[in-house]
């Protein structure tokens, strides 16, 4: 677990963090004394506030806007707020002539406080039902015994679908039932990689997972799932299913969700998973829903709803779509409804998502571009060998490469080079051989541009294109091999072309360092291997060269004293492959 915060005190983290709140939202209002967040007065309506322990963020004070909740009570980092906070929000912070929905997780202390709070109202005259969510199928029956299921992700849904029927003007006892409905329906389960640190506490560690050890059904308060081991994420996204969705475990058998079945989809970032990872996982889950269930669900949320403060993990939650009853108001349009509150990311409209059921447009065609033939011949045999090796030498050195762009760069380039090269073995294995030297060139100018990313990626891409423009300019009026002179004058004419878009000279400390003595000296002498030293020598003249160029102004520190340019590097390596390649 990380200990390090930018707030240790956690008293003024959440405070701070709630006064934020009406900073980004306007509609909303704090009462920071009772860490209440409420919606400023506005249309008469059913009211809906949740709440719970902080730490859970954008749950739930980040809901609290039009078509959501209209107020959240907030306790202290994890730990449920008191009875008289949620008396108080009830009482004095939200509309109540329609009436108020309490939703809570269904945890001991929030069950008790925030039911002690509806009593209280209740016993002042206000007319307020609560609806207790246990959506978590991490623990079992037997585990779980009198408390039952935890409340976790889940409970978000029953927020917006509730919060949205309320603003179309229900009544508190239909507000109430779909929220029951749609809590009864929902099951969701969480995983981690690790427990979170809570700021200004000493939290042990000798309970903390190993390395490449998953907490399969941890809660969102550090608590302890069903089983740990360690898995891959396949793995652990089948196990996470087959214990929501199996009904041949009757510990964990909630839901009966089948593929006749309309789903929705919730993956919930437990706070500490890249917005990029996220992604993956998301396609990872819908994928196994779709092979292993044939469930394809007909919304799907993903994103940072409930977290467990930076936890390192994320929860799968599903919602067995149900009739509601009411007319014009069905869980998908509800789920849909636009909603002014900050903390609400899911912004898709029914419209968009109904032509996703449309009859599917035809795959559009790729249209590949012509490549005119030219009169330069190669021996495709000896073409292919050279470049394999070329290649295959670029590929052994990129943990050189990784480790020198590591230390001056942001580490990029060597995985950026060995995945072009990679990309170019595959399409020398499939493709047509040609006698045809622009046919090839443009083959691996193809495979380079879609392969290949970052400022290498254009430079090879860039510099390739004109090389191919300069062969084109030197092609023979017959066909004929290509030879050395006209390799010299095309590759002259490339580094002119490179030019326009690159201040980068040598001493710049780039790959120009080991690509110009490369040219210069095959336009002198005409020979790769001499040609190909010169980029060698170019390139170790790069350590202890000051960039001026590319991201390594950036970087701090001497460690260009200590290691090449990590492209001039490469590029002397792929240069001296080819130098090999021709003398077998």
């Amino acid at each position: 677990m990380s200990a390090k915060h930018f707030i240790h005190d956690p008293t003024h983290l959440v405070n701070t963090a709630l006064l934020s709140i009406p900073l980004t939202n306007p509609s909303v209002q704090c009462d920071i004394k009772n860490k209440i967040i409420y919606r400023k007065p506005g249309t008469s309506q059913v009211s809906i506030v949740s709440g719970g322990g902080s730490g859970h963020e954008p749950s739930f004070a980040s809901f609290v806007g039009a078509g959501l909740l209209s107020g959240a009570v907030a306790g202290t980092i994890f730990a449920s707020p008191s009875a008289e906070q949620v008396r108080r929000c009830i009482l004095h912070r939200v509309q109540k002539d329609k009436g108020v929905l309490v939703v809570v997780m269904n945890y001991t202390g929030d069950v008790l406080n925030f039911g002690m709070a509806v009593e209280k109202a209740r016993a002042q005259g206000v007319e307020v039902d609560m609806v207790v969510v246990g959506d978590d199928a991490g623990v079992g029956r037997a585990k779980g015994g009198k408390v039952g299921r935890r409340g976790i992700a889940g409970t978000v849904l029953v927020h917006k679908i509730a919060g949205a029927l309320a603003a179309k003007g229900a009544s508190l006892k239909e507000v109430t039932r779909v929220a029951q409905l749609v809590a009864d329906n929902t099951v969701s389960i969480g995983s981690s990689l690790s427990h979170v640190h809570v700021p200004g506490r000493r939290d042990p560690e000798e309970d903390e997972l190993k390395e490449g050890e998953v907490e399969i059904g941890m809660g969102i308060h550090n608590e302890a799932g069903s089983e740990r081991k360690k898995t891959d994420l396949p793995g652990l996204v089948k196990t996470m299913l087959s214990h929501s969705l199996s009904t041949a475990d009757q510990d964990r058998s909630f839901s009966s969700i089948t593929e006749k079945d309309e789903v929705v989809l919730l993956v919930n970032n437990l706070g500490g998973v890249s917005p990029l990872e996220l992604s993956g996982i998301t396609n990872e889950v819908v994928e196994q829903l779709s092979n292993d269930f044939r469930i394809k669900p007909v919304r799907i949320l993903a994103g940072t709803f409930m977290t467990s403060l930076n936890g390192l993990g994320f929860s799968i939650s599903l919602l067995k779509v149900r009739d509601t009853g009411s007319a014009g108001a069905s869980i998908l349009d509800l789920l849909d409804a636009p909603a002014e509150a900050s903390g609400w990311s899911a912004a898709i409209s029914t419209s968009t998502w109904s032509r996703q059921a449309e009859a599917k447009a035809q795959e559009e065609q790729a249209v590949e571009d012509e490549i005119q033939p030219s009169n330069l011949r190669v021996d495709p045999k000896l073409a292919k060998s050279t470049l394999t090796t070329a290649l295959n030498r670029l590929i052994s050195v990129e943990p050189d490469v990784t480790k020198f762009d590591t230390i001056v760069g942001d580490g990029d380039c060597g995985i950026g080079l060995k995945r072009g090269a990679e990309a170019i073995l595959e399409m020398l294995g499939t493709a047509k051989e040609s006698e045809d030297l622009l046919i090839l060139l443009n083959n691996i100018i193809h495979v380079v541009e879609i392969s290949m990313d970052g400022t290498s990626g254009a430079i090879y891409a860039i510099f390739l294109n004109a090389l191919a423009h300069g062969l084109r300019q030197n092609s023979p009026s017959s066909p004929q091999p290509v030879t050395p002179q006209t390799w010299a004058k095309a590759l002259e004419s490339s580094l002119q072309a490179l030019g326009k878009y690159t201040p980068a000279q040598p001493g710049d400390r780039t790959l120009m360092d080991a690509l110009y003595p490369f040219v210069q000296t095959l336009s002198k002498t005409g020979k790769v291997d001499e040609a190909a030293k010169a980029a060698q020598e170019g390139s170790r003249g790069t350590k202890g060269m000051k960039a001026s160029l590319g991201r390594t102004v950036y970087v701090g520190g001497e460690g260009f004293n200590e290691v090449p340019d990590p492209g001039a590097h490469g590029l002397a390596e792929l240069l001296l492959g080819l130098s090999d390649g021709l003398k077998k």
